[in-house]
């Protein structure tokens, strides 16, 4: 049995790219010998102030995590390197999201040599939220790589944009399926959250971020009540220090009466009781490569609104799985809620996702990378 190793964020990090290295390793551990390596420390306090750990809830725990890795202090992860090296790995998967990384998994890349083979699962490419030395930090990582997997168009050009001959899969991510863990009926759901069962509601979830352009949807809103007088919106994610800013528009817009924030971190275990308890998931993003909200949308198989940028598009039959609009418009976001509302599409789509299920399998995922090492 070939022997692979994993390095990458999972419990107890918090985040979407944890779960995914979770359930990433479950997946590979049924086929290979698989060895967890994670983050002693991920990152410094003085770049990232907030909680990162959350022990609340231990589904995605991996038992006999090598918590190896301090990202922040070179000897570390040249130690690191040393003892994946001594475990003879068939290949070792980086989780590549940010040029912060980079120092660390070079110096990793290094002591790790041209034999074993190193494949970046590229989340992005480039960072959301560019800076000046982002490029050449992520070309000086991703240049020694083996081969790599990527998530959308946009991170496929923008990989092979750095190199060109990059040998790649390029596949959607797999459906985040592990958040149900009370199987919540949405009669249930609803009752946790107080809401109506005659209420037609709409969600916005994860970290609220300007690019996420969750103003969109409340700006939309006026449109929407005006056909659905029962539409509801769920805002439920952290933000940061910017929530007065979309209570102005809250407010501007005269929606409060329609509109639920559930703010801060949202626990693992707490996930499930919005997504059951939501008719349509909405994801107006101004850019993106991609987005697990859609995949975790999928796994509660509830169909999405999303904008026509990035990847997105690329994981939404349109018209079957839900919709895509035109970015930074808030009249076809309110004519596409209006539309699967008034036309009940929501036992129609949920088919269509289950359709769709091996296409967002983590067997198909684990195909790909069978590809990738030569074994098929």
């Amino acid at each position: 049995m070939k022997k692979i190793v994993l390095i990458g964020p999972v419990y107890p990090y918090k985040g979407g790219i944890s779960h995914y290295t979770g359930l990433m390793y479950k997946s590979l551990s049924k086929e290979y010998d698989t060895e967890m390596v994670s983050y002693a420390m991920q990152y410094p306090k003085i770049l990232f102030k907030k909680e990162q750990k959350d022990y609340g809830n231990a589904t995605f725990k991996i038992e006999d995590t090598k918590y190896w890795i301090n990202t922040a202090n070179p000897f570390s992860c040249i130690s690191s390197a040393l003892k994946i090296r001594k475990l003879c790995p068939d290949l070792v998967i980086f989780q590549w999201w940010h040029p912060y990384f980079a120092p660390c998994y070079w110096l990793m890349e290094r002591i790790l040599g041209r034999k074993i083979r190193k494949l970046f699962l590229c989340h992005n490419v480039f960072p959301h939220e560019r800076f000046p030395a982002d490029r050449f930090l992520s070309r000086l990582v991703l240049k020694k790589g083996d081969c790599f997997i990527t998530h959308s168009g946009l991170d496929t050009r923008d990989l092979l944009s750095i190199k060109p001959k990059a040998i790649y899969r390029q596949t959607v991510i797999p459906t985040y399926n592990a958040f149900k863990m009370q199987d919540l009926s949405k009669v249930a759901a609803r009752q946790i959250l107080k809401a109506k069962d005659t209420e037609k509601i709409l969600l916005f979830f994860g970290l609220v971020r300007e690019y996420k352009g969750l103003k969109h949807i409340i700006k939309a809103l006026p449109d929407i009540i005006k056909e659905l007088p029962e539409i509801k919106l769920y805002i439920v994610g952290d933000f940061g220090e910017n929530e007065d800013e979309y209570l102005k528009v809250i407010n501007e817009c005269g929606v409060m009466p329609y509109v639920q924030i559930y703010g801060g971190y949202i626990p693992d275990k707490e996930v499930e009781k919005f997504f059951m308890a939501s008719d349509l998931v909405v994801l107006p993003y101004e850019s993106a490569t991609q987005s697990a909200v859609v995949q975790t949308a999928f796994g509660f198989e509830k169909p999405v609104i999303v904008t026509d940028v990035g990847g997105l598009p690329e994981v939404v039959d349109d018209g079957k799985t839900g919709y895509v609009v035109p970015v930074n418009n808030e009249q076809e976001l309110a004519a596409a809620t209006i539309r699967f509302f008034k036309e009940d599409k929501a036992t129609e789509f949920k088919e269509h996702i289950r359709e769709k299920a091996y296409k967002f399998s983590w067997e198909r995922m684990n195909k790909m990378i069978q590809e990738l090492m030569g074994d098929e």
